[in-house]
C-alpha cells in the first residue's frame, strides 16, 4: 500500500475497522467457507467510508470508456448510486443493477437503471471470491446487449476471481486484496 496515497490508506483502516469480520464461520456467496468476512455495506453506508470509497473508485474508473456502472444487488446498488452522484457534472455516468432474478410484478425486469444496448459498462462488485457473482451480473449486461471489459471489486479475496473473469475476457481491478488487511493468523 502507498504511503503516497493517504485518502487510500485511510479507507483500507475504515475497512478494517468496520467491515471486516475475523471471528465467526462463514460461508461466501461461492459458497466456501471462511472466518474472515468482509461486510462491505458498513463501508458503503457509512458517511467517511462511503466518501473515501467513492472517491477512490471515481479516481479509478473515470478515464476508462463507459457509459453506465452497475452491478449485482445487493452489493453494488449502494455504491453504483454514489458514483453516478460522483460523476456529475464532470462526466456524468448513470447507474443500474442487476436482481438475481426478475421480481415478477410491474416491468418485471432483471435489470433496473440505465443499462441499453450499446452501451459500454464497468461491473462493479464489493468482495470478490470466485468471480462467480460478478459473472451474473456481466452475463446479465451482455445479454441486454450491452458490452463489458472490465469488473471492479473493493477488496478481491484472491481465491480464482482474476482467472475466472479473465477466461470471459474482463480484466479485474482490486482496490485492494486479502493480503492489504493483517488478518493475524485467521
Amino acid at each position: 500500500m502507498s504511503l503516497e496515497n493517504p485518502e487510500k490508506n485511510r479507507l483500507r483502516d475504515i475497512i478494517a475497522k468496520k467491515s471486516l469480520l475475523t471471528s465467526g464461520n462463514f460461508t461466501l456467496a461461492s459458497g466456501h467457507k471462511s472466518n474472515t468476512f468482509f461486510d462491505m455495506k458498513k463501508t458503503m453506508l457509512d458517511p467517511e467510508g462511503a466518501t473515501l470509497l467513492t472517491d477512490t473508485l471515481w479516481k479509478e474508473i473515470k478515464n476508462h470508456k463507459l457509459d453506465c456502472i452497475g452491478g449485482l444487488e445487493m452489493g453494488a446498488v449502494p455504491i453504483v448510486s454514489q458514483l453516478s452522484l460522483r460523476s456529475y457534472p464532470e462526466k456524468p455516468v448513470p447507474s443500474f443493477f442487476v436482481r438475481k432474478k426478475a421480481k415478477g410484478h410491474g416491468t418485471d425486469q432483471k435489470v433496473d437503471g440505465y443499462l441499453h444496448a450499446g452501451n459500454t459498462a464497468i461491473v462493479f462488485e464489493d468482495v470478490t471470491t470466485t468471480g462467480g457473482s460478478a459473472l451474473q451480473a456481466v452475463e446479465a449486461v451482455r445479454k441486454n446487449g450491452a458490452f463489458v471489459e472490465t469488473v471492479i471489486t473493493v477488496v478481491d479475496r484472491l481465491a480464482g476471481a482474476e482467472h475466472t473473469l479473465s477466461a470471459e475476457g474482463l480484466t479485474l481491478i482490486s482496490l485492494f486484496t486479502m493480503n492489504d488487511f493483517d488478518l493475524g493468523t485467521h
